[in-house]
């Protein structure tokens, strides 16, 4: 993947919330400010983990009644290798197209040791997640629609292809940043850019902040202060 980042750039997204992620793609004005991340449908269940930067592999899923065999849904490795032909570090995004999205869920400890050892740091879904102490100890982040006590029967219907989470579309191999605040994703034409962008930012909100503590506030330096912080000149 041509607009994969190095190391070191991952690390200087890493090390940005994803609120301020959001503000600095603003700056670039290439997409509409309502659009590339998820509503408030998909929670961050481990709040206290660092924020997750990583490349989207898509599945979808679906709860359904008991198989007509059997006493299990069938479950499918093929997707596998699908997922290893994402770069790392990987984020599974998973599309629950159940009519009841949720109901059984598809992330549960074995699952998330698995993807882990599939160069997965986390997982995304509509749907639901268990298991929440072993995911947590495990360090695999999560961002859930919901929290479920069984996987009933839920199974895989496709995957690699494009999916949508809480009002966020995305395609496989696109770039995701994703914090306690929620998960968007990162154009991948500026994501080089985008430290630098929040860091110019960062120092102009960090100046109103300083005024508005400071003994020469006034109402009316207050508004020559915040030009250009809100909106980007």
């Amino acid at each position: 993947m041509s607009n994969t980042l190095s190391p070191a750039q991952l690390d200087a997204l890493r090390r940005l919330d994803t609120c301020t992620v959001a503000n600095a793609i603003e700056t670039f004005n290439i997409r509409l400010r309502d659009v590339g991340f998820a509503d408030s449908s998909v929670r961050c269940i481990f709040p206290k983990m660092p924020p997750l930067v990583g490349y989207a592999a898509t599945v979808r899923i679906r709860y359904a009644g008991p198989p007509v065999e059997g006493h299990v849904a069938i479950e499918r490795t093929d997707w596998w290798n699908k997922l290893l032909a994402v770069p790392a570090p990987r984020v599974v995004v998973i599309q629950d197209v159940s009519e009841r999205p949720g109901f059984g869920s598809f992330i549960g400890e074995v699952h998330a040791r698995v993807l882990q050892a599939l160069g997965c740091i986390g997982a995304m879904t509509n749907g639901s997640v268990h298991d929440l102490p072993g995911i947590e100890a495990a360090g695999f982040r999560l961002f859930a629609g919901s929290v479920a006590v069984s996987h009933a029967y839920v199974h895989i219907v496709d995957f690699g292809k494009p999916v949508e989470v809480g009002g966020l579309k995305v395609s496989p191999g696109d770039l995701l940043h994703a914090d306690q605040h929620g998960v968007l994703s990162v154009p991948a034409q500026i994501a080089a850019e985008i430290p630098a962008a929040a860091e110019r930012l960062l120092a102009r909100e960090r100046k109103v902040i300083e005024f508005c503590r400071s003994k020469e506030f006034t109402v009316e330096k207050l508004r020559d202060a915040v030009k250009g912080v809100f909106h980007e000149p």
